[in-house]
């Protein structure tokens, strides 16, 4: 029998050193010159108490079944193999935190693979469809695609992660009892702990009504707000204005309301305004400049007054103010906007709109975004300390407009509008404004459209005309990844 363990400790061996395969008949020969017994406890010395004792009990069993050599060859097997991954694991460690539970405890083949599959989906490129830019690529800063935020969400682990059961929001409704009856309400607390987090609104007293990104509010609030009957109501907002305004306001023809132009020009007694403060695309503070007329009614986008991008001076608490995740997290293909709104009956409007637009809005979307809103939230909680999202857009955006400046001034041709300051209630200290876009004027007397003059250099942004100002001037995103921001820069700062 002695000499029967020898053989087995050699065939264990052979499993060791190439990972695989079956085992040999020769397991169960009989060696030819058997050892005496202090040969074999001189080579196969037990390790640990456990061992001496499982020893003792095979001799007294006699000779072991071949169906007990097949599960201690199994084992043997897959000890080797968690040794290989552990010894992996710890020459490579994963680039993620969140997955070294799946590595270490991966006992199976099924484990094993599903850490394979999770390992992998750390090196695929980013589902943005954007492709890979290269120094001589056409650098695309038309959008205000913010994937300058994945470098951030990729370092947080599982802190915005969600698994969504098969079963799980399949349902129209989220809660009947709230106005907003597609509302989820985990979003709901969500938005609210983030305002209150940061204070750049007021949330006591006001509807959350959810939007598929803020567009789709800003049609209902459209809706909402338009009258009944008579002539279609005049929509005007400050020049430079948001380019979408116009266009979405006119795209379905309504009798409801209809693109009136500049509010700063505007003569009628009717009308919504649009304020978007910060200002897309000049970063301007703005206020309603029609206020003082009695027929007048207000919406304020305030996508970009977060404080990464401006200093939060004070709690906005307008009748309406829409926000999105897109510009406050990065998570723009989440499509996940807000609006807080005051009075009910508009809000009930709101509602409808939506309602009989899309029939509510994605549930998944929607605990998604809570998921990431919760996230952001925690990292300025003391009790939670997790990473901090604001603190890393303003590190970013600081220094990607310090780069931005000293490129247009080495080009002599670029302008930029000056920086302002102001104190931030919610850092407690003064900082700069550092807009989302960059609103460039091109200054070469030859040069009458800076967007066809960058294009001619394969950088493409959005005219000014389309903002209702002056085709010299050109809206560039500052919220692109750094490859192509960094390429951006560097030529534009050599065109003379």
């Amino acid at each position: 029998m002695a000499a029967f363990r020898v053989g087995a400790r050699a065939v264990e061996g052979r499993f060791q050193g190439n990972g695989g395969g079956v085992a040999s008949s020769r397991l169960l020969a009989p060696l030819k010159n058997p050892p005496n017994r202090e040969e074999v406890t001189l080579r196969a010395k037990p390790r640990s108490n456990h061992l001496v004792a499982a020893a003792k009990l095979r001799r007294r069993a006699g000779p072991m079944p071949l169906w007990r050599v097949a599960v201690f060859a199994s084992v043997a097997l897959n000890v080797a193999t968690l040794a290989v991954l552990l010894h992996h694991y710890a020459a490579s460690p994963p680039h993620h935190h969140h997955h070294h539970h799946s590595i270490l405890t991966a006992g199976s083949e099924g484990s094993l693979a599903t850490a394979a599959r999770r390992e992998d989906r750390t090196t695929m490129a980013p589902s943005t469809g954007k492709p890979a830019v290269t120094t001589d690529s056409v650098i695309n800063l038309d959008h205000g695609d913010p994937t300058m935020y994945e470098a951030f969400w990729r370092e947080t682990g599982d802190a915005a992660e969600l698994v969504i059961p098969g079963w799980q929001t399949m349902s129209y409704f989220s809660d009947v009892t709230n106005v907003c009856w597609f509302l989820e309400p985990e979003l709901d607390q969500q938005v609210r702990r983030l305002h209150r987090t940061v204070g750049n609104a007021a949330v006591d007293g006001y509807h959350v009504i959810v939007g598929t990104g803020s567009t789709q509010l800003f049609m209902a609030a459209l809706y909402a707000l338009s009258p009944d009957a008579g002539e279609p109501i005049s929509v005007v907002s400050t020049a430079p204005y948001y380019s979408s305004y116009p266009a979405v306001t006119d795209f379905l023809r309504s009798g409801l309301f209809r693109w009136a132009g500049d509010a700063s020009s505007f003569e009628g007694d009717n009308y919504i305004e649009l304020v978007c403060s910060p200002n897309n695309p000049d970063g301007a503070i703005r206020e309603a400049v029609l206020a003082s007329k009695p027929g007048g009614k207000t919406v304020h986008d305030f996508a970009y007054y977060w404080p990464q991008y401006t200093p939060i001076t004070k709690k906005a608490d307008h009748d309406i103010m829409l926000f999105t995740v897109s510009k406050s997290t990065g998570h723009a293909g989440t499509r996940i906007g807000w609006a807080l709104v005051k009075d009910r009956a508009i809000a009930k409007k709101m509602t409808k709109f939506v309602e009989l637009n899309t029939i509510g809005v994605s549930k998944d979307s929607q605990l998604r975004a809570a998921k990431v809103l919760g996230a952001v939230s925690d990292g300025y909680d003391a009790k939670v300390g997790a990473p901090r999202l604001f603190d890393f857009g303003r590190r970013k955006m600081v220094e990607r407009w310090s780069t931005l400046r000293a490129a247009a001034a080495a080009s002599g041709v670029f302008s930029l509008p000056e920086e302002t300051s102001g104190f931030c209630n919610f850092t407690k200290e003064t900082a700069a404004t550092n807009p989302a876009f960059a609103w460039l004027r091109c200054d070469r007397e030859d040069v009458d459209d800076c967007a066809s003059f960058l294009r001619s250099h394969k950088i493409l942004t959005r005219s000014g005309a389309q903002f209702g100002a002056d085709p010299r001037y050109v809206r560039v995103s500052m919220l692109d990844r750094d490859d192509a921001f960094d390429i951006f820069v560097r030529r534009l700062s050599s065109l003379k």
